[in-house]
């Protein structure tokens, strides 16, 4: 309490010293796009500095009746632009002042020889380069409209998800944030497509970010409209797998000069079938020697979410903001586990089939303050929030178990057992960051940010005995746990050579990180508590060779600390034969990584390499390992040290006029020393996975893609993951006058997507294949009122550079 009161009082006195530019005056800028005879909408009307054009100092696009508004801009010398697809684009010089200025009707003229160029500069966007990785347009992508965050991610380059949902960032799991914050919203599947502005990869993170991001980080940006006046868009969608599929998106917004009101709603509801078989044999064992397993899954999903924004710019110089955001998830799953278990000399021993009926609801509650200062210097900024999230986790779950005998004739009563784990878990964060000049070629910013983790579960299992249910105490537990992470961060950005073209880039920083967390369990058998202080240190020089060209090598250091699936101690034994549980005495792992990076951009192609390097100390990886009563338990552990190699590229090319593609490729080296385990580890492996984005405009209003995956076989530590590949389909078409899209998709057009492994250790082999009802078909029809809204949810809108 004493930390979120300083914290508190802190951003209250930054809000209070802001106070004192309230008084200061803006400027705006009004003018009129046409064409000579009709007004035009939706061009990009962007105003720069003259002393610095690569920066936007505002931006804006016309309405319906051609006109546009540029607000809140200081006193200086511009370059004001206007452009469109078809048209030339037109410059011309203001100079503003304390009063409003009209520029009159500014008249384009369409010039063909432009337009194929003009097409592909703005399908372009559908990814934006970065310093530290690139911006993926999620609206673009229209071949996953109707499914999930974790469906989006699919469909990104570099970005690996596997059939469970499992992602991946050069073979480890990155560090997700929603709107740049650590969030209780943990599962990807809890946020709709359509609810996704953009998904930034930051696949080399500076110092100014979490040290916990060994592999990158990739930040989830949810809709949010700033576009003058009343305007929303709303969206239908339905469709079916195994299954009907139901989904919808309402956005709403009205702004005015200084006062920003959002609404959005979006929710999904989908039925779900899923079979899993797996086959072990423990080759110690003579008993239960061969073990077959066949499952079979009936799930109904609900989602829902809903959104509340509020800004608020007194002047051109201080902006608040205020953010809700609500989630309800519902799951039922009905389940049922067929088991048959046979001797050494293949002989029958056993034969059960579990039935399970499995109730989930989670409630997530999301509230965030913000607070943003601009100064009459550019490259002075400074900006805080305080954001807290919400989750409370009900799982209820009725189980029976029938056994039989070799002839199939039931053996007694079935066997029943109840069980629920409730969970409630609030993550909190606390943020400051500043930047000010120090030179005309150097700038520092430096930081805070305060993470604070309450976590709390309660796991009760209860067999039914003489007709009452009874609780099991060496099958129930509970777990409590918090953390709090302060981190304060110093980094020294430059430059070498001239302003406009510089010759050298560099940067340097330096983040501290004071980690203190404890848990226990219930019954107090597993108790501890880890408290340390750790420096990341991080670098980069970039080479200019051209304005469209540079070399870039960097040097990291990360953690990658146990989350709490990994600390929870409680063992599920859902599946008897196969428990998992996690492991409260995992050591962090420390990595060092270094990159070297070439980027290059053509009039029609773009290429980007990526070579890294990754050394790894107490590696965390999932262990299974071989019980006496033939049960396979498992659980990650520190395995010992891993470097990882590997290339990571990607390809974009825009050949002809009615078409353009992605293509990315990523490929590791892995070499594992686990002498702290048994033999048995893998020690090296080569894994690789690419996909390629295919984008066609077959006639006017029309847009088809076709997005195909493929992820090689990954290295576990006791065997590997199967190859995994799947082709998706998307099309749109506009309707009358632009203001309506009807979307048509298909995911895994050709069925092919499943997940599983193959161990084969000394003890054991054991292997193991799940699929789902991944191929569906989904029809979409969307609307937008009042133009403003630049077609947030429909068209392939991006930043304004």
């Amino acid at each position: 309490m004493k930390n979120w009161t300083q914290n508190i009082s802190f951003l209250i006195l930054l809000f209070t010293i802001s106070q004192f530019s309230f008084g200061q005056k803006s400027s705006t800028i009004k003018g009129k796009v046409s064409d000579g005879k009709l007004a035009i909408e939706f061009v990009d009307v962007v105003l720069k500095k003259v002393s610095d054009s690569t920066k936007v100092a505002s931006y804006a696009v016309t309405d319906a009746s051609g006109n546009f508004s540029l607000e809140n801009v200081l006193s200086g010398d511009y370059k004001l632009q206007f452009k469109l697809i078809g048209f030339k684009t037109i410059t011309q010089k203001v100079k503003i002042a304390d009063s409003p200025i009209s520029i009159g009707t500014i008249t384009l003229q369409t010039d063909t020889n432009l337009l194929n160029a003009v097409v592909v500069k703005s399908q372009k966007k559908q990814i934006q380069k970065t310093d530290e990785g690139f911006i993926f347009n999620a609206v673009s992508n229209i071949s996953q409209s109707g499914g999930t965050a974790t469906d989006m991610l699919k469909n990104i380059p570099t970005v690996a998800v596997d059939a469970d949902g499992g992602i991946t960032l050069r073979g480890k799991s990155p560090m997700i944030l929603i709107n740049g914050k650590n969030s209780a919203i943990t599962n990807m599947d809890q946020i709709v497509a359509s609810s996704i502005e953009s998904i930034e990869v930051i696949s080399n993170p500076t110092a100014k970010y979490d040290a916990n991001a060994e592999s990158g980080i990739i930040n989830i940006k949810l809709k949010k409209n700033n576009q003058s006046g009343m305007n929303g868009a709303v969206v239908l969608g339905g469709g079916f797998g195994a299954k009907g599929r139901l989904n919808s998106s309402v956005l709403l917004n009205h702004k005015t000069d200084k006062w920003n009101f959002g609404l959005g709603y979006d929710n999904r509801f989908a039925g779900r079938t899923k079979k899993i078989k797996g086959e072990r044999t423990n080759y110690l064992i003579d008993d239960e020697h061969f073990i077959n397993q066949n499952r079979s899954d009936q799930r109904t999903e609900g989602l829902q979410n809903l959104k509340f924004n509020i800004d608020f710019s007194p002047n051109e110089r201080n902006s608040f903001s205020f953010e809700a955001l609500g989630n309800m998830e519902s799951q039922d799953n009905d389940e049922t586990l067929h088991t048959q278990v046979n001797t050494s000399t293949n002989q029958f021993f056993s034969n059960n089939v579990r039935h399970s009926l499995e109730l989930e609801r989670s409630k997530v509650g999301e509230l965030a303050f913000g607070y943003d200062r601009k100064f009459a210097d550019e490259r002075k900024s400074l900006n805080a929030s305080i954001t807290s999230s919400f989750n409370k986790h009900r799982e209820n779950t009725d189980i029976d178990t029938f056994n039989y005998d070799q002839y199939n004739a039931q053996i007694g009563d079935a066997f029943l057992q109840r069980t629920h784990n409730y969970e409630h878990e609030n993550i909190s964060n606390a943020i400051v960051n500043y930047a000010v000049p120090v030179s005309e070629k150097s700038i520092v910013e430096t930081g805070y940010k305060g993470t604070f983790r309450f976590f709390n579960s309660d796991f009760q299992s209860a067999d039914m005995t003489n007709g009452e249910y009874v609780i099991n105490p060496l099958a129930s537990n509970g777990f409590k746990y918090n953390e709090q992470i302060n981190a304060a961060y110093g980094m020294l950005n430059s430059f070498i050579g001239e302003k406009e073209n510089p010759k050298w880039k560099y940067n340097l920083g330096l983040r501290a990180e004071q980690v203190s967390n404890n848990g226990k369990t219930q019954n107090n058998s597993d108790n501890f508590s880890n408290h340390y202080l750790k420096l990341f240190p991080s670098a980069s020089l970039q080479m200019n060779l051209a304005s469209d060209e540079f070399v870039k090598i960097g040097y990291s250091k990360r953690i990658n600390r146990p989350d709490l699936d990994d600390l929870n101690p409680f063992i599920d034994i859902t599946d008897a034969l196969n428990p998992h549980g996690g492991n409260p005495y995992l050591k962090p792992e420390i990595i060092h990584i270094a990159e070297m990076s070439y980027n290059k951009d053509w009039s029609k192609y773009s290429f980007s390499t990526n070579a890294f390097y990754r050394n790894a100390t107490n590696t965390i990886r999932q262990y299974a390992e071989l019980q006496d009563n033939g049960v396979i338990l498992l659980q990650p552990r520190n395995i010992g040290s891993t470097i990882t190699y590997g290339l990571e590229t990607i390809f974009s090319l825009k050949s002809i006029g009615f078409y353009d593609a992605n293509i990315s490729v990523t490929a590791f080296q892995q070499n594992i020393n686990a002498s702290n385990l048994a033999q048995d580890v893998v020690n090296n492996a080569f894994s690789w996975y690419g996909k390629m984005i295919n984008n066609f405009v077959p006639w006017k209003g029309g847009k088809l893609q076709i997005i195909g995956n493929y992820n090689s076989a990954l290295a576990t530590a006791q065997g590997k993951r199967i190859p995994i590949y799947n082709v998706d389909m998307g099309f749109q078409q506009k309707l009358g006058s632009g203001n309506a899209r009807l979307g048509l998709v298909v995911t895994d057009m050709f069925n092919t997507l499943e997940s599983g492994y193959k161990n084969n250790t000394l003890l054991f082999s054991n292997n193991r294949t799940s699929k789902s009802d991944t191929r569906a078909l989904m029809v979409t029809f969307a609307y937008t009122f009042k133009s403003d809204f630049k077609e947030k949810l429909l068209e392939n809108q991006f930043s304004t550079e």
